[in-house]
């Protein structure tokens, strides 16, 4: 059923990535938080109303092509599930399948649960229409079907796969496990988790932050999980992706790269310590010289554009790469569809331990949350820190998660369960 396809973008309706990866996406995932924003459009003032005021509606066109999109993903999923079910005959691999479209399921769910609350619980093949009118089931009910996916994709799929970079392994289970746990405040689980997946040996931190969003830093050292796309001229539009092209930075000639839906804010460049090079791996200005080498950049000066003050540097790295292959030249409506979207990194898992540790307590799980914090910093280029106390490492974990993860979707979400969206988010 190619949900791998399916959840980036397929050719042939019903164009589930445009809920998934597209403006939408993005609009509930980042504009809603303190570091992205829409700048880039001047007639984006709906966006601006209803993603950085919330001030929803039921029929906003985002929302409900979000909603819309998920389902038809969650759909599929249910559907190559069903079908796995009536093989009279499985053999070795159809658990593996069903592992995969299960993994599918809960990811796409666990955007649902978290952006709506309480949805409705779809977990059946719809053969009709009115099989899915259906009242919504608390969001403790889809949590719970969430976690039975992910513990099933943990048993059946495989550690590693020959011949298939990319494609899911029982890691990427248990790290988005984790990551589900923490939003339920289970810490012993989650580090459980957490520290299965750094006993694997399988990952590890590339040296330089800024390569990993270069091409040559896809299915790298550190990743868990990529959401893959590609695109070349001639290939049909196959295996493209909306998600590079709704950030990129908007200019003209070579510098025609996307639509600029998803700048940086004033408030994320200031919010970085001194010394941090994941700064300059994560921001480009306007009108400015981009770095060059030595942080990502390509030894270019940035577009003028008269309504950004910043651009997203990670969404820039894979541009220009391929601005040098000719493929993001003008007339070829390629503007970064082909990045690969970065959804699990080993330094979440470390992060994540982190978080789970300091919540439990006790000298080991002190000592842990220290090492895998400092562990981020020293490739940031930054001072290890030291345990002081539960709150204040809780303070340390909250601004490395920020600085780490900036622009890849979870800020929003991290402020919403750690109650700190209201304080953060209420003055802006």
């Amino acid at each position: 059923l190619g949900l791998y396809g399916a959840i980036r973008n397929s050719k042939s309706e019903p164009y589930i990535g445009d809920g998934m990866q597209n403006i939408p996406y993005i609009a509930m995932n980042s504009f809603r938080s303190d570091d992205g924003e829409v700048v880039a459009d001047p007639g984006a003032t709906a966006w601006h109303t209803t993603y950085d005021n919330f001030q929803y509606t039921k029929d906003d066109w985002g929302a409900g092509l979000y909603w819309n999109k998920h389902y038809v993903m969650i759909g599929q999923c249910n559907e190559a599930i069903a079908v796995a079910d009536s093989l009279p005959n499985p053999d070795a691999t159809t658990p593996v399948f069903k592992a995969e479209a299960r993994f599918f399921r809960a990811y796409t769910y666990f955007d649902m649960v978290r952006t709506f609350g309480d949805v409705p619980k779809i977990d059946f093949k719809i053969n009709n229409p009115a099989d899915g009118r259906i009242a919504k089931s608390p969001a403790a009910d889809i949590y719970q079907l969430i976690l039975d996916d992910l513990t099933f994709a943990e048993q059946y799929l495989p550690a590693e796969w020959t011949g298939y970079p990319g494609r899911l392994t029982n890691n990427a289970a248990k790290a988005m496990h984790a990551k589900v746990l923490l939003y339920r405040q289970q810490w012993g689980q989650a580090l459980a988790l957490c520290k299965d997946v750094i006993a694997s040996n399988r990952y590890s931190l590339v040296p330089n932050y800024y390569s990993i969003f270069k091409v040559a830093g896809e299915l790298n050292a550190e990743s868990i999980f990529e959401i893959q796309a590609s695109k070349v001229a001639q290939d049909g539009d196959t295996y493209w992706s909306r998600l590079g092209q709704s950030q990129g930075v908007r200019g003209s000639g070579t510098w025609d790269l996307g639509w600029g839906w998803n700048t940086p804010t004033a408030n994320l460049v200031a919010s970085y310590e001194a010394g941090d090079k994941r700064k300059d791996a994560t921001i480009l200005y306007s009108n400015q010289f981009d770095g060059g080498e030595s942080t990502g950049g390509y030894g270019q000066t940035v577009p003028n554009y008269t309504n950004a003050l910043y651009w997203n540097k990670k969404v820039y790295n894979k541009y220009s790469d391929y601005i040098a292959a000719g493929q993001g030249t003008p007339g070829n409506e390629a503007q970064n569809t082909w990045i690969n979207q970065r959804v699990l990194r080993f330094s979440d898992v470390l992060l994540m331990g982190a978080e789970a540790a300091n919540e439990l307590g006790g000298q080991a799980n002190q000592d842990s949350a220290v090492k895998w914090v400092n562990m981020i910093r020293t490739r940031a280029g930054l001072g290890n820190i030291s345990f002081v106390d539960q709150a204040t490492m809780r303070t340390a974990i909250k601004k490395e998660r920020r600085a780490e993860f900036a622009m890849e979707y979870d800020r929003f979400f991290d402020l919403v369960r750690w109650g700190d969206a209201l304080s953060v988010l209420g003055p802006q």
